[in-house]
């Protein structure tokens, strides 16, 4: 049973993806619609303070946001929303999942993968953050979160891969509806450019591209170049992907 089933008056989406895929995009295809209020990594602030680790803008995204987990997912899973949406969409950095964090608050979630090829996310990443390590990544904490609801929760969550949602949006973007117990709309295919009022604080490091889009980009095949380094990391995230990627949504063959 979903999570839209069990309170039909609050459809809770959580979107579960790493960096560099087109997950901000993803937010902005729910934000346009007028039955949704949309989260922009929940977990951020927590995930800097207790790691310790430096990302641009630091300083600011921990007062933006709690750094209690605990009151976070509390939030994240509430089961009504006091700005009168029908549709609490969640975007969430798999990153962010530390192992002291429990799971079991995402399962009254409607949850959703968003993959894309260690390759080509290690590309994208490495011109930001050239240090990057694999668990900067996400794909070990992705395949752990997906491994909980098959086997914990008896769920088969819905994968997406971001290359499809570039290939046919509509589809890709119909069955989050379907799997949510929600109706497609068309507003869910373009958007106006520009920031939002909701995205996160670190939006001005992060969200170029997607401030200036009004849609999801064509499907483009690009040609990598990875360091013997950048290769090795991808190698590690591998098999993660790759088990996620044999259960994720296939397209018609006609798009493919």
């Amino acid at each position: 049973m979903t999570a839209a089933c069990r309170n039909p008056s609050l459809v809770r989406i959580a979107m579960w993806s790493g960096p560099r895929n087109i997950s901000t995009a993803m937010m902005r295809a729910w934000e346009n619609r007028t039955d949704t209020r949309v989260t922009d990594e929940p977990f951020y602030a927590h995930y800097l303070q207790a790691t310790g680790i430096d990302h641009p803008g630091r300083a600011n995204i921990i007062v933006s946001q709690s750094t209690d987990w605990e009151v976070v997912a509390a939030e994240c899973a509430a089961t009504t929303d006091t700005t009168g949406h029908k549709i609490h969409y969640q975007k969430h950095m798999t990153q962010h999942l530390l192992p002291h964090m429990s799971l079991a608050w995402i399962d009254t979630l409607v949850n959703v993968f968003l993959i894309r090829s260690p390759q080509a996310v290690v590309s994208s990443y490495a011109r930001a953050r050239p240090d990057l390590t694999p668990a900067d990544l996400g794909f070990e904490q992705q395949h752990r979160l997906y491994q909980y609801m098959v086997e914990q929760l008896g769920d088969k969550p819905l994968v997406i891969a971001a290359d499809d949602v570039l290939r046919d949006p509509r589809t890709t973007l119909g069955a989050i509806c379907d799997k949510a117990g929600v109706d497609f709309t068309e507003s869910m295919l373009s958007w106006p450019a520009g920031a939002r009022d909701s995205d996160g604080v670190w939006a001005p490091y992060w969200y170029e591209n997607v401030q200036k889009s009004t849609g999801f980009g064509p499907y483009k095949e690009k040609v990598l170049n990875l360091t013997t380094a950048q290769q090795a990391i991808a190698d590690q995230c591998q098999p993660f992907y790759e088990q996620l990627n044999d259960a994720r949504l296939r397209l018609p063959t006609r798009l493919c």
